[in-house]
Parts: structure tokens; sequence; C-alpha cells
């Protein structure tokens, strides 16, 4: 499937992916720091750092290449171009979200009460799922996770964003239940997870529509 729109300059093109790029960072980290419930690929991360005992940034990278191998074999080919995109994208956001959950960690933010924390774990949750609606929609860096739920999406799903998401996210629930069976403890995985599972699918959804919503999905090759 093939869909290219050009309405905007090659600036705004990159202040928008600038601005996504930020807010999907801002966003996981929020809801790492905030420990009530990431999104369901990064609690995986979460909760494979400390059954490994490594670093979320070394997590995060990894996991990101084995869902880049992944989406190759779900296209049935190399698409060198995008595997490439995907690289480029990881790389900062990795340590974006590691960046910020370290920062947000030391502000009063985490010993807030529950109600005000909860509403703060939401809110992170509805950033990463508009930042993937912009990038996603200008298609030409992005993250592999992301990737694949874009993959799915116009595949096999006509384009119906709640419903891929969730079967995207497949993979990383095996992952927690995996992790969890292992260290016999849970992290990251709160009201939060649920919104992310039942919801962002729905946020992205949402966002095509009203947030830079002169923007079209471009380059979709599927």
């Amino acid at each position: 499937m093939q869909h290219t729109v050009e309405n905007q300059t090659s600036a705004q093109l990159v202040g928008m992916f600038c601005c996504s790029l930020l807010l999907n960072g801002f966003g996981n980290g929020l809801t790492v720091a905030m420990n009530l419930g990431s999104a369901l690929w990064t609690t995986s991360a979460v909760n494979m750092s400390h059954a490994f005992g490594v670093s979320l940034l070394l997590i995060l990278l990894l996991e990101g290449v084995a869902v880049v191998l992944f989406n190759a074999a779900v296209l049935g080919h190399l698409d060198w171009r995008r595997i490439a995109g995907n690289f480029i994208f990881m790389i900062p956001f990795s340590f974006l979200v590691s960046a910020f959950a370290d920062v947000i960690k030391m502000t009063p933010l985490v010993t807030m009460p529950l109600v005000i924390r909860v509403g703060l774990d939401l809110i992170g949750i509805i950033c990463i799922g508009c930042a993937i609606s912009i990038y996603q929609r200008i298609n030409v860096v992005i993250h592999p996770n992301d990737d694949l739920m874009q993959i799915i999406r116009f595949k096999f799903f006509h384009g119906n964003a709640a419903i891929a998401q969730v079967v995207s996210f497949l993979p990383p629930i095996i992952i927690d239940i995996l992790c969890v069976s292992f260290t016999r403890q849970i992290y990251a995985i709160n009201i939060g997870t649920l919104f992310s599972l039942v919801a962002q699918g729905a946020v992205i959804g949402f966002a095509d529509m009203h947030v830079f919503p002169k923007l079209k999905h471009r380059h979709l090759q599927v």
C-alpha cells in the first residue's frame, strides 16, 4: 500500500518530528517515574532491566533491534531505508526516556498524592499516543515498536489504529509475564498499563485527526 501526501515544508516536518520525539520521551519518562503503569513496550523493558540486572537504556536498545528484525519478517523483505530510520530514531529516543525518567524522579512529582500521580501517569500515556501519531504520519524515521504497529495497522487491519495497537502489544505482554514469573516482582505495570492497552490506539486515531490535522500519512509501504 502506498500513499504520499506532500503538504508540509521540510522545516515544518522537522519541527513536528522534533516535537513528537520530545513528547514521546517525556511521556515514557513520566510513566516510568510515576511507576503507576507505563506503555506496554516500556513495561517490558523495565521488567527485563530488573530481571537481567542491566540498564534500562541497554534493554531499550536491544529490544528495538529485536523488533527491527521482527518487522522485516512481517514485511517479508529487508527495507534498508526503513531499518536505518528505525535505528536513527531508537538511539536518541532511548536516551530521552532514561533522561526524562531520571530527572522526573528527582522532582516533587513522585511524592504527590496518589490521585495526582495517577493523573500524571495517564497524561504520560496520552503524550505517547499523540507523539506516535505525529511521527507515524511523517514516516521518515520511526521507532521500530511503532513501526510494527503501523505495519500491522495498514497491512492487516485497514488502518484501524485501536485494533492494531492491541495486537502489536502481544509481544511485550508475553515478555512481562515471563519476567514477572522469573523475578516474582512487578515493575511499571499498573493502571496506566491497562489504560495504554485499551486506549492508546484510540488516542493515536484521535490524534491523527486532531493533532496537526493537515498532516496525513506519508510514504506508506506495507
